[in-house]
């Protein structure tokens, strides 16, 4: 529906355009295969924070701030995306690993509100597009993937705020009071400590907190993004504020949704994968069979795996550098057939065999697949093309003259979305010692946007929900999730977390 058919009045900032827009956005308004992707992402982030409900240092969080089914759901909010967040087992986008707040601030306030599942999902879908817009005007910068801790300032406000059927001035107020001090990561304590549990954390509340300010009647600046002392003057090596707001109701940022299948990343999805499929010819290969292991992947992958190298250094390693690393996932695949968020704890962290392997394992750089990476929407592929030329200096800071070089000249387009891919691929091949070789090779993994998520998300994040032990029922109603009224979402929510 058009900007003047929804009644909508002139704007004269990115965000406030965004804030207007967001306010308004109603349920029909959204395409089904967007709810549709937006239900399978509730599901999957549920998994995820599953998954960190589980783990020894989740338990821990949840002592120190309660459990995510608490009375207050702001509180609530800050634990939900806490517990989703630092396994590496969340969703992303392009641009930003959304669902860390844009899935659980909904969750939080759906359930607290008492929301039916269509305000549930459009409230989803609304802190996506806010999210994914601003993290996009500053993907060409310092801070990417989880580091960009910003995209969760605007996905709990926008999440909140929309449960809450609030004004486009409360929108626009709280954004611009979120992002005043907005939060910028230490690697060292990222990749070394157990502050990781706190990248999705912080910024929520702080998010609570401006929302709770902008309530009061405090003001923020409507000019925050793209102004000359601003958010992306300082977070944007390359600033695209025209992504804030761009093709608002026509292209969706929900369209690229991935949905994570293993923790950890980025990148070693489909190297996982690809251990996967050689596990099933070869069946669990012993440590002194393996004259080596090479991943070939892009430099995205390896820029990541190369930070948390220096870290990991065996079983006592940091958590916060391990689900960033390639050998330790790609080995204990090959010996296992899988990966999931046990191996990140005892007994299964100490196994000596996983650590032998992962010593014989080694990354090489494939021109072809960076090629494609950038070729992509996600995850910065999109953003090269926006800022065209400007590009240039934020990828030889990237990847030197031969990236500039392998890339060409891209340009921006009036793409949809629709058709999105992420192309984060890998190459895995293991030489055993009798003199064999087995290959695999995987450009999109499974779960990334492309053709084959597009079609099967909902099989891949019910699959996802039930491992990490999620009820049946859960599973088998959340294509139902947009016609259940207030209670049964409220009991949907409860089984899904009250085991």
């Amino acid at each position: 529906m058009s900007r003047a058919a929804r009644g909508r009045t002139p704007v004269d900032t990115p965000l406030r355009e965004l804030s207007h827009w967001a306010a308004t956005l109603r349920p029909q308004h959204i395409p089904c295969r967007v709810l549709k992707l937006a239900a399978s992402q509730v599901l999957s982030q549920i998994a995820s924070i599953r998954a960190g409900l589980q783990h020894p240092l989740g338990r821990k969080l949840v002592a120190a701030f309660g459990h995510p089914m608490q009375r207050d759901p702001r509180q609530a909010a800050g634990v939900f995306a806490a517990l989703g967040s630092w396994l590496n087992l969340d969703d992303t986008a392009y641009a930003g690993h959304l669902s860390n707040s844009t899935v659980a601030v909904p969750l939080a306030f759906a359930y607290a509100r008492r929301l039916d599942g269509l305000s549930l999902l459009t409230a989803v879908v609304a802190a996506n597009e806010c999210a994914a817009r601003i993290t996009a005007s500053a993907t060409l910068g310092p801070l990417r993937g989880q580091s960009a801790v910003h995209t969760h300032l605007a996905g709990a406000v926008a999440g909140r705020l929309h449960c809450d059927r609030a004004s486009a001035a409360l929108f626009e107020n709280s954004f611009g009071l979120a992002f005043a001090m907005p939060n910028w990561p230490l690697m060292r304590a990222f990749l070394a400590s157990d502050a990781r549990l706190f990248n999705t954390f912080t910024p929520v509340r702080t998010a609570m907190d401006a929302c709770d300010a902008a309530y009061a009647g405090l003001r923020g600046a409507p000019d925050i993004m793209e102004h000359g002392d601003g958010f992306l003057a300082r977070f944007a090596t390359v600033p695209l504020p025209q992504a804030v707001a761009k093709g608002l109701g026509r292209r969706w940022h929900t369209d690229t949704l991935s949905f994570k299948m293993h923790p950890g990343g980025p990148g070693i999805d489909a190297a996982v994968d690809c251990a996967a499929e050689i596990h099933k010819e070869l069946g669990p290969v012993r440590p002194q069979d393996v004259a080596e292991v090479v991943v070939e992947a892009s430099l995205y992958t390896l820029f990541a795996g190369e930070r948390a190298a220096q870290y990991v250094t065996g079983p006592g390693s940091p958590l916060g550098a391990l689900v960033l690393d390639v050998p330790y996932p790609v080995a204990t695949t090959l010996l296992t057939g899988e990966f999931s968020v046990d191996d990140f704890s005892a007994p299964y962290l100490d196994d000596p065999d996983r650590w032998a392997l992962a010593k014989r394992i080694r990354l090489e750089h494939d021109t072809e697949m960076t090629r494609e990476l950038f070729l992509s929407d996600a995850p910065f592929g999109e953003a090269v093309r926006e800022a065209g030329e400007l590009a240039v200096p934020w990828l030889r800071g990237f990847g030197g003259d031969e990236l500039v070089d392998l890339i060409g000249a891209l340009q921006a387009d009036d793409r949809d979305f629709s058709r999105s891919t992420k192309a984060t691929g890998a190459r895995v091949t293991v030489r055993l010692t009798d003199g064999r070789t087995v290959s695999r090779t995987r450009l999109i993994p499974v779960g990334a946007a492309g053709p084959e998520t597009r079609a099967g998300h909902a099989d891949l994040v019910r699959e996802k929900f039930l491992s990490v032990g999620g009820d049946q029922q859960v599973a088998d109603t959340v294509d139902r999730l947009h016609r259940m009224r207030p209670r049964a979402v409220r009991r949907w929510i409860e089984t899904a977390f009250l085991d």
